[in-house]
């Protein structure tokens, strides 16, 4: 037996839907915990967030091609014919090819978003000689180096939960919902496109700041020109946004009858439907605690505060500029 067919024989479950929903989560710790190893020996974070940008595509990647990937090697294990890979461009097209318009479309957003969002902290981290201040305690310290790679897999597996569940319907489950758009697949998408666009334009706000300081074009300490001048966090709403965006157009299909048969939650009547929605909605209420408790306002408004705290200048924008909801 092929290391593939043992790895697929290891991971298939009675369940269709847990049989990609597991591998998929499966495969954030792996890359996760091969990453960590030349980081912790090298004593740099400077692929940590790079990694996790790669992560979520490739768990993204694995949860829509896994059912195929099954498909084509029962049927190679027996001599049969293999099925053909999904059609995206079908798929999209709303003529199945295996594949569902939202899942592509969903797959789609999260990746453009890590790509984005990678490309931009890695030229970030670069520009800053591969070094990142939150890791100042963590680099020299292996278990909490470690530890920080399997926080970023658990990050990457709550975040992507409602694209991993809708990606691990069986496509009997699409093929069973109407073909009309629905009300949640366009609210879902104009809050991803949004929000996206939102937290684009705060970065591009940010950094063309932070290189016209650089090179003294202006003197100012802190930003407060842009979307910076609505909110002082403006980024972060525009995460959560399109958090909220991706897990609603999830949600509106796994609280279908058809998405809690797929889920195998039909038995449970409005639990089973409280429970896709928890597991849609983990993602962005997840996004939300990290940047209100943990690693991102927190620790922003506290450098801030420290260093600039007793200035009027910058009480008067703390005062005038909402935290996060913006203020137009």
């Amino acid at each position: 037996m092929s290391f593939l067919n043992s790895v697929l024989h290891a991971t298939k479950f009675s369940s269709p839907f847990l049989s990609t929903l597991v591998p998929s989560i499966g495969l954030a710790y792996t890359i996760q915990g091969f990453a960590a190893v030349p980081s912790i020996f090298a004593q740099t974070e400077r692929f940590y967030d790079l990694s996790g940008s790669l992560t979520y595509i490739s768990c993204t990647a694995l949860s829509l091609y896994l059912p195929t990937i099954r498909a084509r090697a029962a049927a190679a294990a027996v001599g049969g014919v293999k099925p053909a890979w999904p059609s995206i461009l079908s798929a999209l097209a709303g003529s199945g090819g295996g594949l569902n318009w939202r899942q592509v479309a969903l797959s789609a957003a999260v990746s453009i978003w890590a790509t984005r969002l990678g490309t931009y902290l890695f030229s970030r981290i670069t520009a800053d000689n591969g070094a990142d201040s939150r890791f100042d305690d963590i680099r020299t310290s292996p278990p909490k180096f470690l530890a920080a790679f399997f926080a970023q897999a658990t990050w990457v597996s709550l975040c992507l939960m409602p694209v991993l569940a809708l990606n691990a319907l069986p496509a009997s489950v699409f093929a069973a919902l109407p073909a009309a758009v629905t009300l949640t697949d366009i609210v879902g998408a104009l809050l991803y496109i949004g929000g996206l666009s939102f937290e684009v334009t705060a970065d591009r706000q940010k950094n063309k700041w932070v290189q016209e300081k650089k090179t003294k074009k202006h003197s100012e300490d802190f930003l407060t020109r842009g979307l910076w001048s609505k909110s002082r966090h403006p980024n972060y709403f525009g995460e959560v946004t399109l958090w909220t965006g991706i897990a609603t157009l999830a949600a509106g299909v796994m609280v279908t009858n058809a998405g809690q048969v797929g889920m195998g939650l039909a038995a449970y009547g409005l639990l089973g439907q409280a429970a896709a929605t928890a597991m849609a909605g983990v993602s962005p209420a997840f996004v939300a605690l990290l940047l209100f408790k943990v690693s991102g306002i927190p620790l922003s408004e506290g450098k801030y505060d420290k260093r600039y705290g007793n200035r009027k200048d910058y009480q008067e924008w703390k005062k005038n500029t909402p935290m996060f909801f913006p203020k137009f």
